[in-house]
């Protein structure tokens, strides 16, 4: 377990004798601290540079040590335990004691997020800027402490569950190793990266039965004959990206979430860090929650939902790319129609079948979709901050439907992987909703 002595010494700092607000509870219970401690978690992972299916991770463990706190200071809602694999029996906090679960799950989210990143330390100042509003909130410091500190006895046991997710055996599996045969993956311009988390379906899943429990059909059968099913769907992204318009162009820019994109100039190198697709639907779940003006716990129930809608996803999806293994694009028609082609987008470091973007969007949607409704109008900001103007939809599926068919304009997708990643993904996502209680 983690230490926490060094935090609660600063409380002696901040917390004085002045008189406690008897409105505390409510003060702290803004939804507000949500969506920032998110959006910190958020910024830390764009900085830290971590790849889809971990950033998927780094998101779902903090969000149900958060909810799992406020469970026991909300009447209505259910625990996961019993729902979600593996996940035994929360600490309980002490029946005769009062405490501010608001604050308690804040300080669970980023205690447990502290342990996914490298950047510890701009979590650490986030906390003290915490620390500062809930003194001046004029919280009583036996709640505070308490709070605190039940907060981090939450988060610590949903550590010691992450660990048995066999994330840490892993990292020490077998690299990707390039096949001799055409049709399946090889590495990409310009970096040329080795394939990434080619072991991601041994991760264990939330919901998910198994990652093999959705399989989708198979790719199209590679053919280079230019009558072949393949060969079409080959030159229906070569002619998406070189007749792209200013319409199809924006679409893919907006739903690229490549949390890695390289740059060279000669001899210099330089990339620029962009939110992953999972952080993409948390962003949308915020603006979705806010538009609502739903409460704390409301608020944390659709977090929670929709991170457990993108793992679960991204470990269906990552299970069928290194099953199917196929080549991309990119490097079929440079090698066999136009050497001179680029995609619109930089093609990611993994095999193409099935398209991640399909699957999480699809998953996320379904999930949305059930706790909001459908025909849920609003306006996607969330990419406004790496520099591309909002985009309105109707639904939550129209939503995921044109995160889906970016792929074919970014061309670094076939059509295949796109309607069969949305079918897989709104599989995942009606699992989960049929499972997953959290209310009732």
């Amino acid at each position: 377990m983690k230490k926490v002595f060094p935090f609660f010494a600063l409380l002696l700092l901040f917390v004085s004798c002045e008189t406690a607000n008897p409105e505390f509870q409510g003060d702290t219970a803004d939804p507000d601290y949500l969506h920032r401690s998110m959006q910190k978690l958020t910024d830390v992972i764009v900085h830290d540079i971590f790849s889809p299916p971990v950033a998927s991770r780094n998101y779902v463990y903090p969000t149900i040590a958060a909810y799992e706190v406020m469970v026991n200071g909300t009447e209505g809602y259910n625990s996961l335990v019993g729902q979600l694999r593996d996940l035994e029996e929360i600490p309980a906090p002490k029946v005769d004691k009062e405490y501010c679960f608001p604050v308690a799950a804040i300080y669970a989210f980023t205690q447990a997020g502290k342990s996914f990143i490298f950047s510890e330390k701009k979590i650490e100042d986030y906390q003290k800027q915490l620390l500062v509003e809930w003194k001046a909130i004029k919280v009583p410091k036996d709640v505070l402490d308490r709070s605190l500190e039940y907060g981090d006895q939450v988060a610590q046991h949903i550590l010691a569950w992450a660990d048995g997710d066999m994330y840490k055996q892993t990292r020490t599996f077998p690299k990707y190793s390039v096949p001799e045969d055409p049709s399946k993956w090889q590495p990409t311009p310009p970096d040329y990266m080795s394939g990434i988390e080619p072991s991601w379906n041994k991760i264990r899943p939330m919901i998910l039965d198994s990652a093999e429990q959705f399989v989708p059909p198979p790719p199209t059968t590679y053919d280079l004959d230019r009558n072949s099913k393949f060969f079409n769907e080959t030159q229906e992204v070569y002619l998406a990206v070189k007749d792209a318009g200013p319409e199809e162009t924006e679409i893919a820019q907006f739903w690229d979430c490549n949390p890695y994109v390289s740059h060279h100039k000669g001899h210099v190198m330089f990339a620029t860090k962009k939110i992953t697709p999972g952080g993409h639907w948390i962003g949308i779940t915020k603006i979705a929650t806010k538009k609502l003006g739903l409460d704390f716990m409301q608020t944390l129930e659709g977090y929670t939902w929709v991170s457990i809608s993108l793992f679960d996803a991204f470990i269906s999806c990552w299970d069928e790319k290194y099953r199917s293994n196929l080549v991309r694009p990119e490097t079929v028609i440079n090698q066999h129609i136009d050497e001179d082609w680029l995609p619109l987008l930089q093609t990611p470091p993994f095999p193409e079948h099935t398209s991640g973007h399909s699957v999480i969007s699809s998953a996320a949607s379904v999930a949305l979709t059930e706790l909001y409704g459908d025909n849920f109008s609003f306006v996607d900001s969330t990419e406004v901050a790496y520099g591309l103007p909002p985009r309105s939809f109707e639904s939550f599926y129209e939503a995921s439907a044109e995160a889906a068919i970016s792929r074919l304009y970014g061309g670094i997708h076939y059509r295949p992987a796109i309607d069969y990643g949305v079918d897989q993904g709104k599989k995942v996502g009606a699992l989960i909703v049929g499972r997953m209680k959290t209310k009732g």
